[in-house]
């Protein structure tokens, strides 16, 4: 028995992780064919684009491309002639093609692509949510738009008695008894005035996680201190379907898609003004181990969810390659900027040496969060 669990256990994980590296590949994808086609219509040189990253399994030259399938299935990259600026790009005899003599505002155009075309897949991702039919809110839409409305969780705290007990985000809140006392298809006042009145009493939880069976778990709401009320330590959401129109959902996704943006980009600069400030960590900031998590549970509740998750992350690489540091298409969009300000180039070897620092400071950044996400596991 306990070796079947394990296999189960091992090939769930398993198939979890492979599903993380397939969105995060073809999100990456996204964002490089974003460069890579601007790159093309504008006249510069690519000299290859990559499917993972080297070393080179196959590869086959189109024209000028090279198109490339690497080892490790990590995204792709593109090589556009000149991005990064030496000797042969900026006065050989293919100059007049390299990005770095190329007008500064189609530099910029090919820059910025990877960021718009990762919103657009978001926009289209959530566009064919709505099309098939979208958890969303009850706040967000009029009442007669939603179906199926329900109270799901959106927040379990760490070591609550929800958390204890087994209850996870996503999860469906379908009754509560305690003793004679019993809620159905109650509100989120009705539910908490239910918790707050049986504080320190067993209260039957009935839920359900995606489609799966409907499970029944006893919890006892403890005192908080914040609130000073008793508490099973969750935070829940009315959240229905809402199934529109193609055209109303385009429209629809347009602007769900330019709030997430801008909440995600204010989430963002909040959290690098407390780290500077000191009252921020690292430790609040999630790497590749724990977004596995987050894949296994959004693909648990049901593909729409993981639909919506991967849109999520989508608008979120948009966002942070934006971040003015050198590596990130921010960092090079200032440089353009700066480049425009003094009316000539900088020198190459200060570009480079900016980007290389860049890319060490974010590999060792990134491997600080995954070994939070390693503490965090245990």
């Amino acid at each position: 028995m306990i070796l079947e669990y394990w296999f189960f256990y091992k090939n769930k994980v398993t198939m979890i992780i492979i599903l993380f590296i397939i969105i995060l590949a073809i999100l990456i994808l996204v964002h490089e064919f974003g460069h890579f086609i601007v790159a093309k219509k504008t006249g510069m040189r690519v000299d290859e684009f990559g499917i993972g990253f080297p070393p080179k399994i196959f590869s086959v030259k189109k024209g000028e491309t090279e198109y490339s399938i690497n080892l490790i299935p990590l995204g792709g990259f593109v090589k556009i002639f000149g991005e990064d600026p030496d000797d042969e790009s900026i006065s050989g005899s293919d100059s007049h093609r390299s990005m770095v003599n190329k007008p500064r505002y189609i530099q910029a155009m090919a820059i910025g692509a990877g960021v718009t075309f990762n919103v657009i897949f978001a926009w289209l991702l959530i566009s064919i949510g709505f099309m098939v039919g979208l958890p969303v809110s009850t706040d967000q839409f009029p009442q007669e738009e939603i179906k199926n409305p329900n109270i799901v969780i959106i927040n379990v705290l760490e070591e609550s008695p929800a958390f204890e007990a087994g209850l996870s985000v996503g999860d469906k809140l379908l009754s509560m008894q305690s003793g004679e006392n019993y809620i159905k298809d109650f509100s989120e006042n009705e539910m908490q005035a239910f918790i707050v009145s049986h504080g320190g009493q067993e209260i039957d939880v009935q839920w359900q996680r995606g489609e799966g069976e409907i499970v029944t778990t006893s919890i006892v709401p403890t005192y908080d201190l914040q609130t000073d009320q008793a508490a099973i330590g969750i935070l829940a959401d009315t959240i229905g379907t809402v199934k529109l129109l193609p055209h109303k959902a385009i429209w629809e996704a347009l602007i769900l898609t330019g709030s997430l943006f801008v909440a995600i980009a204010i989430g963002l600069t909040m959290f690098v003004i407390s780290l500077i400030e000191g009252s921020g960590s690292l430790v609040q900031l999630t790497g590749p181990v724990g977004i596995v998590g987050m894949v296994g549970n959004a693909a648990e509740f049901g593909w729409i969810y993981l639909l919506n998750f991967t849109a999520f992350i989508s608008i979120n690489l948009a966002v942070i390659n934006l971040i003015p540091f050198p590596a990130l298409d921010g960092g090079r969009l200032v440089v353009l900027g700066i480049e425009g300000l003094i009316r000539r180039n900088i020198k190459p070897i200060i570009v480079n040496s900016l980007n290389l620092v860049g890319f060490v400071l974010l590999i060792a950044l990134m491997v600080a969060v995954t070994y939070n996400d390693i503490v965090k596991l245990f």
